[in-house]
């Protein structure tokens, strides 16, 4: 959408509010609404004024002032509001200088494509992240000085076969066989359904739905490839929709990594290409019909993907899922097909349009735009000094025998290895001044303090039956 015809839009009384939404630095949506006859030409020039002091990461209370200047592209209505409402991005800056505010995730996203294209190497960089999600029916959770506990529920949940359900119908799903099931089975069909439905409204081309492997309502909806800045928008309508369309049904979505035991976790596999001209760059005569840039690419995502995970997989969760020895990506690899590596090079068509890299580590806990700008400037930092990527595996990762897999680099094995990670490997995020010293300081240090720290500290309810007769 233009700026002429959100105007227009405003204007025709069609819509009665005006959200403008932003992201703080750990993904969560923010907002604030005006009434429409509010918003006119100054909202795109002089700006809309709030208090950054209490956005977490942001601004101090001795400069909290700041201002937000919408942008059109990608606005959308929004499906749950009772008064017809057009929710719409907006650029953060700072009121005094007028300049863009180097915290904001979306400006940073902008920054590194405004690098990538200052190298000469390509213009865009197409990324399609694979979202995975759970939708439960029930869910609880609780801690004091005295107590901890949480409970999830879903009446696919192969632990409810004998559940009081008035009455029980069976066909739930058992542990890792909840992949493309049909009804009865899959009892989420509908939902996810209604849940592309209102992501095609908002925009979002939505290319197939299914149910995923764990128990218990795992699902995912897969949405086209697009340009980095506008997925990771996409990506924060995805979740907003994906939530809301739950409510309505009674139920609730979750994007935690690691939320069941014993069973899948949930990933954000994130397909990446670059492009220059109209023409695409990773197709080629090397390995698996790629280009000798694209392996380049893949050597910069290797070399740095244990600082990338500090923003790929930025929860102390997540490393509940990335765990060796199971199904997670954790094996710091690449390969043709071979869903065990950490990056895979899919084989679905032989077209050059379709050459892409798919980085298996992410989940979607992630900020969307910190995730895929950490990965682009990992695979620039690759091709500017041909970082080879070594050999292929083309085997099992899983499988190996233990002397040839300890040769294999992991991921972190938790989210302080990958926090310390960033601090000894920040200089390529810092190419172009796309993450700032600022930014990355004060994310060190909010996830220290707030997460990894506070996890830390606290006993853990399994420690009792370890612990409580030693």
């Amino acid at each position: 959408m233009e700026k002429e015809q959100f105007l227009k839009l405003v204007k025709s009384g069609e819509v009665k509010f005006v959200d403008v939404r932003f992201t703080d630095p750990f993904g969560t949506w923010q907002h604030f609404t005006l009434p429409a006859e509010e918003v006119d030409e100054a909202a795109f020039e002089e700006g809309l004024g709030f208090d950054g002091s209490s956005i977490r990461g942001w601004q101090g209370i001795e400069a909290s002032d700041m201002n937000v200047i919408i942008d059109p592209k990608g606005a959308f209505i929004d499906p749950f509001m009772k008064e017809p409402t057009l929710v719409c991005f907006v650029e953060v800056i700072d009121p005094i200088t007028r300049e863009p505010y180097q915290r904001d995730p979306r400006y940073i996203a902008k920054k590194a494509i405004n690098y990538l294209q200052s190298t000469g190497i390509a213009d865009t960089c197409f990324v399609g992240p694979e979202i995975e999600f759970f939708i439960f029916d029930d869910v609880k959770f609780g801690y004091g000085r005295n107590y901890s506990y949480h409970f999830v529920d879903s009446i696919e949940g192969w632990w409810n076969t004998d559940r009081e359900e008035a009455p029980n119908l069976g066909y739930k799903i058992p542990h890792k066989r909840g992949y493309f099931p049909v009804p009865p089975h899959d009892k989420t069909h509908d939902i996810r359904s209604e849940m592309c439905l209102l992501l095609q409204d908002a925009g979002i081309t939505v290319e197939f739905h299914h149910h995923e492997v764990a128990t218990a309502g795992q699902g995912e909806i897969d949405i086209r490839y697009a340009e980095l800045v506008t997925q990771a928008d996409n990506v924060m309508k995805y979740k907003y929709i994906l939530r809301g369309t739950a409510t309505k049904y009674g139920k609730t979505v979750t994007f935690m990594p690691k939320p069941i035991f014993e069973d899948n976790g949930t990933g954000m596999h994130t397909h990446m290409s670059l492009w220059k001209n109209g023409e695409p760059l990773f197709a080629g005569n090397e390995y698996a019909g790629l280009s000798e840039l694209a392996l380049y690419f893949i050597g910069g995502v290797l070399k740095h993907a244990k600082a990338i995970c500090a923003f790929t997989n930025p929860t102390t969760n997540s490393y509940k899922r990335l765990v060796p020895g199971f199904e997670a990506p954790v094996n710091l690899a690449y390969s043709a097909r071979n869903r065990s590596a950490a990056v895979r090079i899919p084989m679905y068509s032989p077209s050059p349009k379709a050459k892409r890299i798919e980085v298996r580590f992410p989940d979607p806990s992630s900020n969307p735009y910190l995730a895929f700008s950490a990965l682009l400037l990992a695979g620039i930092d690759g091709i500017l000094n041909k970082i080879d990527p070594g050999e292929p595996m083309d085997k099992d990762l899983y499988s190996l025998p233990p002397e040839e897999l300890a040769n294999i680099p992991t991921t972190p094995a938790s989210l302080e290895e990958a926090i310390k990670a960033l601090e000894e490997d920040m200089d390529f995020l810092k190419a172009g001044d796309v993450f700032t010293e600022d930014f990355l300081n004060m994310y060190i240090e909010y996830k220290r303090e707030n997460d990894i720290d506070a996890i830390r500290l606290r006993p853990h309810p399994y420690e009792f039956l370890l612990y409580f007769d030693v």
